[in-house]
């Protein structure tokens, strides 16, 4: 381990805070909290909001080769702040760590990079749109035309986005409601683009098309104290629509979903409306992870089963999940992403 990561191990304020998952459910103190009614401004949004403790920029991506194997991609940097403000040099209290995943039905491949902000070796840029760590990349002319790379040490992809529909802003208007107590973050999604470009992995580069799910979160205290993680899935049917849940799991759990239409008009369901029930586990670093999950929205008709593409996808970092591509079957088909976190 070299000085750096040593530095960022101890420094990292995620790993040091114990209330709800990853400290995402300790107290914000001086750090700035979601307000509902505010209106959503971009491209300004599509930046960062120093201001507040915890933000992510987080894509996903189901993607095929030409012989029809599937494959899973994701791109999450995260910014995680010391103090409510921003800063030049070594003097500022911003905190950045990118996560970068490959998946094939029989491989899991991960890569992560740590870095402190105001040294130019992460950040993001909103108008035009760049987001980096070290050499990893997601920019564009602007959000609706991105180039995505990354690599780890037996992996690399270089691939296009291009967006073939709306923003979504989830809850009220991108204000989304966490718990039963209030926690809140702002939240809107790009759950329309269309991918192309290539994997390079052990046996050799794979081109690929597909599309691809951006998720767009910040907050300062998203979880209450009692939440111990969640199960998040972004679903995307054949036949045009698509699905946002997730449950926070606590001592009664919370649940929220947006359903988007083909044509991008979202509907937002309130706790209870959505339903994600395990049906069977898979033993993973020493865990019991459900990765066959039965889905339930009565309201648009969805009963589906949801597995996932590779049972083994653990992310094995800093702060360790389980994150993969998954098949549907049942009322729609399709394919998505899930992510599950607070697994011991």
């Amino acid at each position: 381990m070299n000085v750096k990561a040593l530095v960022l191990l101890l420094l990292f304020p995620v790993t040091a805070l114990a209330q709800g998952f990853a400290g995402l459910g300790s107290e914000a103190e001086d750090f700035a909290l979601p307000i509902p009614g505010t209106a959503l401004e971009f491209p300004a949004d599509h930046g960062a909001h120093p201001a507040y403790r915890i933000e992510w920029w987080y894509l996903t991506a189901n993607m095929t080769g030409r012989d029809g194997t599937p494959y899973g991609l994701q791109w999450t940097l995260f910014r995680s702040a010391l103090a409510p403000r921003d800063g030049e040099g070594w003097e500022t209290p911003q905190l950045w760590m990118g996560h970068a995943a490959v998946t094939t039905p029989d491989e899991h491949h991960v890569a992560e990079r740590l870095a402190r902000g105001g040294i130019g070796q992460a950040g993001v840029q909103a108008d035009p749109f760049s987001a980096w760590i070290d050499d990893w990349v997601m920019e564009g002319p602007d959000f609706d035309t991105l180039r995505l790379t990354a690599s780890g040490s037996d992996f690399a992809y270089d691939v296009q986005l291009r967006a073939s529909g709306p923003l979504v802003r989830h809850g009220q208007d991108g204000y989304s409601v966490k718990s039963a107590a209030g926690q809140a973050s702002y939240y809107y999604s790009q759950p329309f683009f269309n991918l192309s470009g290539t994997l390079s992995l052990p046996d050799g580069d794979v081109p690929v098309t597909g599309t691809a799910w951006l998720d767009r979160e910040w907050s300062s205290q998203p979880l209450a104290e009692d939440q111990q993680g969640w199960d998040w899935f972004s679903l995307s049917f054949d036949d045009g629509g698509k699905l946002m849940g997730f449950v926070l799991r606590g001592a009664s759990d919370y649940t929220s979903a947006t359903w988007i239409a083909a044509d991008g008009q979202a509907t937002p369901l309130p706790d209870g409306a959505f339903t994600a029930a395990p049906l069977s586990r898979h033993s993973v670093a020493g865990r019991q992870v459900p990765t066959t999950w039965k889905v339930s929205l009565p309201a648009k008709g969805v009963v589906v089963t949801v597995e996932a593409l590779n049972p083994d996808a653990w992310m094995q970092t800093l702060v360790p999940y389980w994150e993969g591509p998954v098949t549907i079957t049942g009322s729609h088909s399709g394919a998505g992403y899930l992510e599950m976190t607070g697994y011991d």
